[in-house]
């Protein structure tokens, strides 16, 4: 048991028990460290100003990322983006519709409804207008002008079935903007389709083009002067325009500052977009022109017979070069 104990002894004095284990420079370190805490060390100036920097540049861009939104993604709550949309919202409320003509193309008028939802107290003695924009040209025209909201839509309590009428030139992506008191009031996207062609009778004389009835002006309505003539003064004229044509009429056509011998006239009724004759009761497109006649430098009587009642458009040509567009209302 002795010889145990001694062996024992011996392997325990052999350990890191026995024995001195620290130098004086190890315990001379270990008391500084006790005496004086490490102290913390400073941050760089340099690079607090970095990531300063950094923290302010990513809270400004999504600041400003929030505030592009809201000013290119709405106008007043609803997407004012280029997608179609017939329905203008605001706070996911619809506050007003639009409903257009199936048949929507350029460079004709169609009827729109305007459905607004709000009570007739937001629109009673404003004036109402709308402005169209065109995607592809950037083009903004007033379609509608002020109006002033006096009552609401007959048989409505309110505004729900506004009706406006107006044409744009172009094909494609239109925003039309309602404005109450020339301030914004919403808008709404509506794609419009191209012109309509405008077949041509195959017996047309060959100098009329489908772009003279495109480019007819509808808003210069024919007027009355001089001796009972309708027409534009100082252009053209007729006496007879205002009896009823629809079983056939004697017009006398007159034309001023010219001296063609030959006159044409091309009919165009907006509604159908049929081209068509009417002189000699529809039989003819082409008739003389005789000498001065009631003021004006040449003259030519001839039978009429407009087929339908509407808007028409009376293209006049003058040997062969477009001349004037009569444009009236042909009602019996």
């Amino acid at each position: 048991m002795e010889d145990k104990l001694k062996e024992l002894k011996k392997a325990m004095d052999s350990t890191t028990l026995k024995g001195r284990h620290f130098t004086e420079i190890q315990e001379s370190k270990i008391r500084r460290a006790v005496h004086h805490p490490v102290e913390t060390k400073s941050p760089n100036p340099f690079m607090i100003f970095i990531m300063t920097t950094v923290a302010l540049c990513l809270i400004g861009f999504f600041v400003s990322t929030e505030l592009m939104v809201n000013k290119n993604g709405s106008i007043n709550g609803s997407p004012n983006t280029w997608e179609v949309h017939h329905d203008y919202k605001e706070n996911h409320n619809v506050l007003f519709s639009i409903l257009p003509d199936p048949d929507l193309h350029a460079g004709k008028a169609y009827g729109y409804i305007f459905s607004f939802k709000e009570p007739f107290d937001t629109f009673k003695g404003k004036e109402l207008s709308i402005s169209a924009t065109h995607k592809k040209t950037g083009e903004r025209i007033e379609v509608m002008e002020p109006q002033n909201i006096t009552e609401p839509s007959k048989g409505y309590s309110s505004m729900q079935r506004f009706t406006a009428s107006f044409q744009v030139p172009y094909g494609g992506l239109w925003r039309y903007e309602v404005y109450l008191d020339g301030k914004v009031y919403g808008n709404v996207v509506v794609n419009v389709e191209e012109e309509s062609p405008v077949t041509l009778p195959e017996d047309i004389p060959e100098y009329v083009q489908e772009s003279d009835i495109h480019h007819i002006d509808w808003d210069r309505k024919a007027t009355t002067f001089g001796t009972n003539m309708t027409g534009n003064g100082g252009k053209s004229g007729i006496i007879g325009a205002d009896m009823p044509s629809l079983n056939g009429q004697k017009w006398m056509w007159h034309l001023w500052d010219t001296d063609a011998s030959d006159l044409t006239v091309v009919a165009y009724q907006r509604d159908s977009g049929t081209v068509q004759p009417i002189l000699d009761n529809g039989e003819s497109w082409t008739i003389p022109l005789g000498g001065e006649n009631n003021g004006a430098d040449v003259h030519a009587p001839s039978s009429v017979t407009i087929p339908e009642r509407g808007e028409w458009a009376f293209v006049l040509y003058a040997d062969g070069e477009l001349f004037d567009v009569v444009v009236m209302e042909i009602a019996n």
